[in-house]
């Protein structure tokens, strides 16, 4: 059995999936030599059978009784992210291990296996003492459809091939290096080489051989900069960053052996999976260059700060005047105009209330609305759980209730940079509280 797999899945496993004692007898169930009992369907076209380091592809089920009732615990189609099961089959690590099952089927086969529990506890979970609720004569049980295998020796083989078609449909006449490396410069950069201690700014996208992107930083809203030299993805992306220097952009095929090898990557990645680099470099500075724009930086993002915290007050007197304002701030500076008095239970701290609400500057321009997504937010008041101009200005309301809030940035998000809402940012906000419970 895969431990790598199952071991995330243990606590459940352990914990609701065991079988009472059938005094080990199966009806309808063979048993092999070494203790697994099973049932094999053929419903496959192919005979040969999976090997010992070979990567299988099936899906599986596996069910049990809970307090007396039948119950399915685990269904990979029916997951948050449903897919198959996925690894490099290991050799049974005991005897009547599901690994000898799933080498009983061939590609389209499907079996149902039932495994000692405390084999799967102590042999290949490795755990120190058994789950409570589960003696030594529970049982698992495991429904598999093998979809497919392939030995290691075949995907290395296929991604030779898928390389070759990729360098040919791409036209790529560049050779790869003696690692097996292709770094394609379409634009040779003329500034600072880079090397171990500078700091890289770049843009750069991450794809497979297909076409699937599976990352870019054109989709961020600023480049990536990393201090070069320090680990920050694969080996084969790592040295052929090396070979460029600032405005170069370059294309990088990374062969497995040099990206996530025989492991993969999670889903996104499979095993023995070449990955494609598109890079632009868009600046390279040494270490004491990087300190000391960020220093410049730092200077002129606090001179921007301390204009806006100063512009503030001005805006609010600014926008109080404008639309003829007559309520009076509270002592945290908090402006409440009810608009409809509610008739409903009051908002108290500690209550959970429903609020709709649309979110302004004072320019008017909307950067939130729950309207929009006809989903009131909730949240318990009091608790600190939305900014603090809420937590005050809501429990001043009623249920059925609807008020202007005016808050400040000191009880709102203050200094910091909220992306839609700038730093020093007076937020105005039109809210009905919609239940309190």
């Amino acid at each position: 059995m895969n431990k790598r797999f199952f071991i995330p899945a243990s606590i459940l496993l352990l914990s609701v999936l065991a079988l009472p004692a059938f005094s080990q007898k199966f009806p309808g169930f063979s048993k092999s030599k070494t203790g697994l009992f099973y049932k094999t369907y053929k419903t496959g076209a192919d005979t040969i059978t999976p090997r010992t380091g070979n990567y299988v592809e099936f899906d599986m089920v596996y069910s049990g009784k809970s307090h007396g009732k039948d119950s399915v615990f685990f269904d990979s189609r029916k997951q948050d992210k449903p897919g198959p099961v996925k690894f490099f089959l290991p050799p049974p690590v005991f005897r009547g291990d599901l690994n000898e099952g799933i080498a009983m089927l061939a590609k389209g086969d499907s079996g149902v296996f039932i495994v000692n529990a405390d084999s799967l506890i102590f042999k290949t979970f490795r755990m120190k003492r058994r789950p409570e609720g589960i003696d030594s004569n529970s049982y698992f049980t495991f429904r598999l459809h093998l979809i497919s295998f392939i030995t290691q020796e075949s995907m290395i083989f296929k991604e030779e091939t898928d390389i070759k078609k990729y360098v040919q449909d791409s036209n790529i006449t560049v050779r790869p290096n003696g690692m097996g490396l292709y770094i394609i410069e379409s634009h040779p950069g003329a500034g600072a080489k880079i090397d171990s201690g500078c700091q890289v700014t770049m843009n750069y996208k991450v794809t497979l051989l297909d076409g699937k992107v599976l990352f870019s930083t054109y989709e961020r809203p600023e480049p990536v900069t990393f201090e070069f030299g320090k680990k920050i993805d694969t080996p084969g992306f790592e040295f052929a960053v090396t070979t460029l220097k600032k405005g170069s952009k370059a294309k990088f095929i990374v062969p497995s052996n040099l990206a996530f090898g025989r492991k993969g990557s999670g889903s996104l990645v499979a095993p023995y999976q070449t990955i494609v680099y598109d890079v632009e470099i868009l600046d390279v500075k040494t270490k004491a260059e990087f300190e000391a724009a960020q220093t410049e930086k730092q200077k002129s993002d606090q001179m921007k700060s301390d204009s806006l915290k100063n512009a503030e007050p001005i805006l609010l007197e600014k926008y109080i005047k404008d639309n003829n304002i007559k309520a009076k701030p509270l002592p945290s500076g908090l402006y409440y105009i009810p608009v409809v008095t509610g008739t409903g239970p009051r908002a108290e701290a500690g209550k959970t209330v429903k609020v709709h609400y649309t979110g302004k500057l004072l320019n008017g321009k909307v950067f939130d609305s729950s309207k929009e997504r006809n989903t009131p937010i909730e949240f318990m008041l009091g608790r600190s759980q939305v900014i603090k101009g809420w937590d005050e200005g809501i429990a001043l309301m009623n249920q059925g209730g609807k008020a202007t809030l005016i808050i400040p940035s000191a009880i709102a998000y203050g200094e910091r940079d909220m992306s839609v809402i700038p730093p020093y940012s007076t937020l105005v906000f039109e809210v009905e509280l919609v239940e309190v419970k």
